[in-house]
């Protein structure tokens, strides 16, 4: 659908220089950067986060988190196009489980299919927990949701919940 209309905001002047030197910096025009920023391109938010996470520049937990949260906030019309792709980033073994199995959790909870690409990550060779404490490791072997138990992850969390 080809753009019909126009949206015009007030912005100070200093508002206004920062946009241009941010859509500059980014290689586009005003409208470009605002569009792409507000409303990315199917795909890039989980694209972005993914490969935050591989890079390591920022705490595991708060990428999660965000991933989490972005999950949880996405419709079942919108999930199989964002998550169709996993990035080519070199994530370790338990962090491609991980986020394959907040994945299928969602798909599981929209009720939807879950991406053929998390069919391709082969769980863990040992189990992982959630925690260094072994009295509560029997609970994490029962209570983890079943995606993450396939994958030999035992947390006692998922998309949607905060502990």
């Amino acid at each position: 659908m080809g753009k019909t209309s126009q949206l015009q905001i007030r912005v100070t002047p200093a508002q206004k220089a920062a946009i241009r030197r941010a859509a500059r910096a980014a290689g586009l025009d005003v409208s470009g950067w605002v569009l792409g920023t507000l409303l990315p391109p199917a795909g890039r938010v989980f694209a972005d986060l993914i490969e935050r996470l591989a890079a390591g520049r920022t705490e595991a937990s708060f990428i999660v988190a965000e991933l989490n949260d972005w999950l949880v906030s996405l419709a079942r019309s919108r999930f199989p196009s964002q998550v169709a792709r996993l990035p080519d980033v070199a994530l370790s073994p338990y962090w491609a489980n991980y986020v394959a199995a907040m994945v299928e959790v969602t798909a599981h909870r929209l009720d939807t299919p879950t991406p053929t690409w998390t069919r391709a990550i082969p769980p863990l060779d040992a189990p992982a927990f959630g925690t260094d404490l072994t009295s509560l490791r029997l609970h994490l072997l029962v209570s983890s949701p079943p995606p993450f138990r396939r994958r030999n992850i035992f947390i006692d969390a998922t998309v949607g919940d905060r502990v």
